[in-house]
């Protein structure tokens, strides 16, 4: 059952297109993916007003690389709002700190996007629904996935034009070799391979794609149960948590099997969803094979690239703050889809760890 009536995605409002760039601020740099946020550096929909970064010498590599104004960077997340009044901020902290930072910033009424996945359980992730709700802000949820033109093309071939009949099954294929093999920072390292902080390994760095992706094809259905078993295949270079992780998540006539690795023999995001008639085979973010009925030949597709959601989660958000982008509950990224995807991944990471299957209520 949906928990509200969903829309495919958001709607462009052409009319209010945006004038001014998004005072955006970008708490923590312990988080590699805030690279994307400083190669956006001269992105006209966004200016970064204000960092916070209490780690002098990270503070000082991204200094040295980016060639940042020191006058903008803070030692706190308090000193930066009060000082430069950001309309949004982008976290690129610890996952485990993401609820800290909703804490903060929904009183000042600044609208916050995370990084995937939305918090480090359930309980907060219900929390920050309440927040955002309470300041009237926005809570986004970004993963690389949501930007690809295959995502946004395979909602619509499915759910919209019918192409494949009634979701049967899905596989959701994410990860890479391991962060340390691809050569993550130690400051990225130190907290992602940290269960208090992360959540877990590999089932919490790459289980929560599938639970969005699966969340979202589903147009907001909760399953009915999710098993997941997880294995460390490497305890040598991760001790604490796991490094490979399936996530069965069973529907009243569906089922979603999520396989999440710092173990593939290369980096991977892809997935294959079964109907009633026919499937659809994403290979990366613009290619797909799509076999409708039993009496169509297979066919190969190329993507273009104008059609996902947006170029870039920056001017995404900065969209979606001055109004010329409307979220609706139905987008990957809203906090409807991922609340059901947050609670599809506590279960996965409580399965893992009793060794049952989890029944949601």
């Amino acid at each position: 059952m949906a928990l509200v009536a969903f829309s495919t995605f958001g709607q462009v409002n052409k009319d209010n297109a945006t004038v001014k760039p998004l005072r955006l601020g970008i708490i923590g740099l312990v988080h590699d993916h805030v690279h994307g946020a400083f190669q956006n550096m001269h992105n006209p929909d966004i200016e970064i007003v204000g960092i916070a970064e209490p780690d002098t010498v990270v503070v000082n590599r991204y200094v040295k690389q980016y060639h940042l104004d020191r006058s903008i960077i803070y030692s706190s997340v308090e000193e930066m709002i009060a000082k430069v009044k950001p309309e949004a901020v982008s976290v690129f902290t610890p996952i485990s700190d993401h609820i800290k930072m909703v804490r903060l910033c929904a009183p000042h009424h600044i609208n916050v996007m995370v990084e995937k996945p939305l918090a480090i359980s359930y309980a907060q992730a219900q929390e920050m629904q309440a927040l955002a709700k309470k300041w009237n802000i926005c809570v986004i949820t970004n993963y690389e996935t949501t930007w690809y033109p295959v995502t946004k093309d395979s909602y619509e071939k499915i759910n919209n034009e019918k192409l494949i009949g009634d979701i049967r099954k899905m596989v959701v294929h994410d990860g890479h070799q391991g962060p340390i093999e691809i050569g993550c920072s130690k400051d990225f390292l130190k907290w992602l391979t940290d269960p208090v902080t992360n959540g877990g390994g590999a089932i919490t760095d790459f289980g929560c794609y599938g639970t969005d992706l699966i969340t979202y094809l589903m147009k907001g259905e909760r399953p009915l149960s999710v098993t997941a078993v997880t294995q460390q295949i490497k305890p040598d270079l991760y001790p604490k948590v796991d490094d490979q992780a399936t996530i069965i998540v069973t529907y009243p006539k569906a089922q979603a099997i999520l396989q999440a690795s710092w173990n593939w023999p290369f980096g991977r995001k892809d997935m294959e969803v079964y109907g009633k008639t026919g499937y659809i085979i994403t290979r990366d973010n613009i290619h797909v094979r799509m076999k409708t009925s039993d009496s169509i030949p297979e066919e190969s597709l190329t993507i273009d690239q104008n059609k996902a959601i947006a170029q870039n989660p920056f001017s995404f958000l900065a969209s979606v703050v001055r109004g010329s982008y409307k979220l609706l509950p139905g987008d990957p990224s809203s906090l409807t889809v991922n609340l059901v995807a947050m609670e599809i991944l506590d279960a996965a990471i409580r399965s893992a760890k009793e060794g049952k299957t989890i029944y949601l209520k």
